[in-house]
This record gives C-alpha cells, structure tokens and sequence, in this order.
C-alpha cells in the first residue's frame, strides 16, 4: 500500500505541475508539455493501479494513451508551425484574431 501512496503523490505533483504550466505560461509549445505532463501523471496512475490490483488492463490503456498522445503532439505541433509563420509568434495572447 505504501508504494502505491508514493506513485500518487509523484502523480498528483506532476499533475499540478502541468496545472501551472497551463495556467501561467503563454508559450504554446509549453502549454503542450505541460499538456503532456499531465498526461503522463494519468498513465502513471493507472500503471500505479494495475499493479496494486494486479490486472494489466491499466498497462494496455496506458500504451493506447500513449499512442494518442503521440499522434496529439505531432497534430499540436503543426498547428503551432502554421500559425508561427503566419503571425512570427508563439505567444497564445497574440493569437486573438483566430477567435469566431
């Protein structure tokens, strides 16, 4: 029990830190590893949690996570080079014209 209280406190601290990372900083590219922060605090949860219940279908939903993350990032990332050459910034505030 006692390992499993340890995995969520690394969880809940990596959480939190991807919380701020969202919150605070403006940068795209750091919105989407704080994004991914918190996807990996949720895998390892449910990593803590199938090992503590000894069932893998955590460790199976944990790999298709990171998949989709995986195919996130690359659609993220092309959408911020597109919107870098069209306004020379990487700044979320400058991107008010984008709005409806």
């Amino acid at each position: 029990m006692n390992e499993l209280i340890d995995y969520l406190v690394v969880s809940i601290v990596m959480i939190s830190v991807g919380i701020y990372g969202i919150i605070v900083k403006r940068n795209a590219i750091r919105m989407i590893f704080s994004i991914e922060i918190i996807a990996n605090a949720v895998n390892l949860t449910l990593i803590a949690f199938s090992r503590y219940l000894s069932d893998v279908q955590g460790q199976v939903f944990t790999l298709f996570a990171i998949a989709i993350a995986a195919a996130e990032i690359a659609v993220g990332l092309g959408i911020i080079i597109i919107a870098y050459r069209l306004y020379r910034e990487i700044d979320v505030a400058e991107y008010r014209s984008l709005k409806g």
